[in-house]
């Protein structure tokens, strides 16, 4: 059975799987999990955001999570479980754009997974973001690591 499960999901054909994430990382030697849910927010920056777009690499993207899964492993211990989904394409605020799952034996290898992996995903997956603005306006986002909220 697979440990890691990654994906790119179009936003246009189905929504990304919050429910389906937890059953893949469930396991019954595991008492901790952790989750990072990412949703489309309706202000950035002093401005009203109406959607984004999102423009994914998918065989680049899926490699980078399958490193991103074994840089998580090498850190926490080969009992970890973990789920890896991205949207691509238009999301309304309030869309579901990133989910992330970690299962292991211990909570707190559950929840330093959790945060490197959704790290990992934001600093070096090549996933591009294009924010969409109220007044009609619309711009690529600088970038996680530009944007100046720190790691």
């Amino acid at each position: 059975m697979a440990r890691h499960h990654f994906a790119v999901v179009d936003a246009a054909e189905a929504p990304l799987d919050i429910g389906a994430a937890f059953d893949f990382v469930s396991d019954p030697g595991f008492g901790g999990y952790a989750a990072f849910v990412g949703r489309i927010r309706d202000l950035n920056h002093g401005r009203r955001v109406t959607g984004v777009s999102y423009d994914l690499f998918d065989a680049l993207a899926m490699n980078r999570f399958a490193d991103i899964a074994a840089e998580a492993e090498a850190t926490v211990g080969p009992g970890l479980k973990l789920w890896i989904a991205h949207a691509k394409g238009r999301l309304a605020v309030g869309g579901v754009a990133v989910v992330i799952a970690a299962g292991t034996p211990h909570r707190d290898e559950a929840f330093r997974a959790c945060r490197q992996v959704i790290e990992a995903v934001k600093h070096t997956a090549p996933i591009w973001k294009r924010e969409h603005f109220e007044d009609g306006d619309s711009e690529w986002s600088e970038g996680c690591s530009l944007c100046g909220h720190g790691a």
